[in-house]
């Protein structure tokens, strides 16, 4: 059997790629949520501006650029199905309505890949996001995403999905 190409620590790993390209998806929702820009507007500038550059001072890793793509155009036509998922997981007290903006659109994006993206483990996707939630969050929060999107992946029949090795 060969022995696999040693990958080259200059290239940014895809992981990472994906990562950022979460990140740049929830920061896309948020800014069409709260500035109501339209969909091809956000794409357009998050492509050019956000995804692996430096703004304000703050690094963007690069991203996957058609992962941030498929994430927030799949969130947009998916939202039918994607808030009353969200809604159903939340505490009776606390409906989507009545969560923050950035909160909103973390569990969005995470619950897109949760029922349209069966290719990604379940567990990758709920840690991925928590971690996007720590991004923004001290408090409770990341918490709280991370049971709001565990029980989406019961419901969605993804709790068991097998980690994958290599």
């Amino acid at each position: 059997m060969a022995e696999p190409k040693p990958r080259d620590p200059a290239q940014p790993r895809a992981a990472n790629q994906r990562g950022a390209a979460r990140l740049a998806a929830v920061q896309a929702l948020y800014q069409m949520d709260v500035g109501r820009q339209t969909l091809e507007d956000t794409l357009s500038q998050f492509s050019a501006i956000h995804v692996g550059r430096e703004i304000e001072g703050e690094e963007y890793l690069p991203a996957d650029a058609d992962f941030f793509r498929q994430i927030v155009t799949g969130v947009i036509k998916g939202q039918l199905q994607i808030d009353p998922a969200v809604d159903s997981a939340l505490v009776d007290s606390w409906p989507m309505g009545r969560i923050d903006a950035t909160l909103r659109a973390i569990l969005r994006a995470a619950t897109f890949e949760l029922l349209k993206r069966r290719d990604i483990p379940s567990r990758v996707v709920i840690t991925e996001y928590v971690d996007v939630a720590k991004a923004f969050y001290e408090d409770e929060a990341p918490r709280m995403v991370n049971a709001v999107l565990d029980q989406v992946a019961k419901t969605a029949g993804r709790d068991n999905d097998p980690v994958k090795t290599r």
